[in-house]
């Protein structure tokens, strides 16, 4: 676990003609997606019931602690704050976000965050964030663990 500051600032966002169809960039910076009727996800690990679980969860965060808050489930490299950080600067303005990203084949999970946000989402904030998590984490519950986390987080998070 790992908190850390991005020393670039990126303020790009994706077009809105290179989202898919159904695709949008909400206020907060969540990537929100419409299926059609009778289509369901790609990716099927998770339950309808759990994605929205973790929809609210990172709404109601970023509201509370005035910070973007988002999570990575997947591959983060040798290096997992150094991937965490790669995929932080993809973000919608990347400065005032926060990133949990788990790796769940190599058991790594960081957490960074952006340089406007970094004195706020420090190594403190990080730790209970992770600790919240983990033991749903060993339960082989990964949303509960990053809801938790969520929660935690913005709790923590001094407010500006």
């Amino acid at each position: 676990m790992a908190s850390g500051d991005l020393t670039q600032k990126y303020t790009a966002v994706a077009p809105a003609n290179s989202l898919p169809l159904g695709t949008v960039v909400t206020n907060s910076g969540r990537v929100s997606v419409a299926l059609f009727p009778g289509d369901g996800f790609d990716t099927p690990p998770f339950s309808s019931h759990e994605l929205i679980m973790l929809d609210e969860a990172l709404s109601q965060a970023s509201e509370v602690a005035n910070v973007r808050f988002s999570v990575y489930i997947g591959e983060l490299g040798d290096n997992a704050v150094a991937g965490a950080r790669e995929i932080l600067a993809q973000a919608p303005e990347p400065a005032h976000g926060a990133l949990i990203a788990v790796s769940p084949n190599s058991k790594d999970v960081a957490v960074v965050s952006g340089s406007d946000v970094a004195g706020r989402v420090n190594d403190r904030v990080a730790e209970l964030g992770v600790s919240a998590a983990l033991s749903s984490f060993k339960q082989n519950d990964l949303i509960d663990g990053l809801v938790s986390a969520l929660r935690v987080m913005a709790t923590a998070v001094e407010r500006p």
